[in-house]
């Protein structure tokens, strides 16, 4: 059975973030967040998303 990846869009991220999405936008294209292009329209994989928060917050 394969297993399929939950991920977010840009809109989803921002509000998560409390981020404006031009924000979330700017940090995509300088590689400060992790995400993937899909379809021409950015995406983050939760797992990722949430490895990268916790990151940033344990600092």
């Amino acid at each position: 059975m394969k297993k399929f990846i939950e991920t977010f869009t840009i809109d989803e991220v921002a509000e998560a973030l409390k981020l404006h999405p031009y924000t979330v936008r700017r940090l995509c294209r300088e590689r400060k967040i992790p995400a993937f292009k899909f379809g021409g329209q950015w995406r983050f994989k939760k797992e990722d998303i949430e490895r990268w928060v916790n990151r940033r917050t344990e600092k």
